[in-house]
């Protein structure tokens, strides 16, 4: 299983080869692109935890850059710059969270990935999606109760099977046990989209402890889904997570 999904942008046949070999040995998975256009509108359609971009592309590559900061869904997405030794480059590299130098080699891609991949680790926690089924009461304003069961739930929301109507933008209650879990999880939630057969909820509020556990059981699933080579770097990270899911500072 992929750790995460960078976008690689570039039309260079021989840097997308080399670092398609580095990302697979930290098990990121890539989506390769050759056009800014393109690039930017993946950047709008999915959800990335790294973007790469190189420079060679010419300026407008920078754009793509601004795309990726500008955005709500990959403002958090940590960047790469492939830059040369020039002013130009110097420019570039400002906008980007890490910076490649040319010439590239295995070596130096390797050496540029493996101080980021803490970051990119926790920006897939962050938006982790776990697999699995429990019974799920929603409480609707009205007072009456809808009885559902889950899709995927992650620390933000949970996404459910239902064939009872809901309304984008209602408030509810939610209430579920995770397994291996005696007490309930209570969240004041709303409802982000729905249709036939399935709706998407976002946790408003939920106490300290109930968010605390969650985190605790979603790192836990998805280390459980990791090669273990990969496994032994999550686990180093988780212990610079306190418990609202954000790094802390070394």
């Amino acid at each position: 299983m992929a750790i995460g999904l960078a976008l690689l942008v570039s039309a260079d046949p021989v840097t997308v080869h080399l670092f398609n070999q580095a990302l697979r040995e930290l098990s990121v998975s890539s989506e390769i692109c050759q056009e800014v256009p393109a690039a930017i509108g993946l950047l709008k359609r999915r959800k990335f935890d790294a973007v790469i971009v190189d420079l060679q592309l010419g300026e407008p590559s920078a754009v793509i850059l601004d795309e990726v900061h500008r955005s709500s869904s990959n403002g958090t997405a940590v960047t790469f710059g492939i830059v040369s030794n020039d002013a130009e480059g110097t420019a570039f590299r400002k906008r980007s969270d890490f910076a490649f130098d040319r010439p590239l080699s295995a070596n130096s891609i390797r050496n540029i990935l493996k101080p980021a991949y803490g970051l990119i680790l926790r920006e897939r926690r962050r938006y982790f999606r776990c697999p699995v089924s429990v019974p799920v009461v929603i409480q609707r304003e009205t007072g009456k109760e809808v009885r559902c069961n889950s899709i995927n739930i992650s620390g933000g929301g949970i996404a459910l099977s239902t064939f009872i109507l809901l309304v984008p933008g209602e408030s509810v209650q939610i209430q579920f046990t995770l397994p291996d879990h005696t007490e309930p999880f209570l969240a004041a939630s709303t409802i982000c989209w729905a249709k036939t057969g399935r709706a998407g909820v976002r946790f408003i509020s939920m106490s300290d402890d109930h968010k605390s556990e969650l985190q605790v059981w979603l790192s836990r699933k998805l280390e459980e889904m990791l090669p273990e080579s990969v496994a032994g770097q999550f686990r180093q990270l988780g212990a610079s997570v306190d418990t609202s899911g954000r790094a802390t500072k070394a």
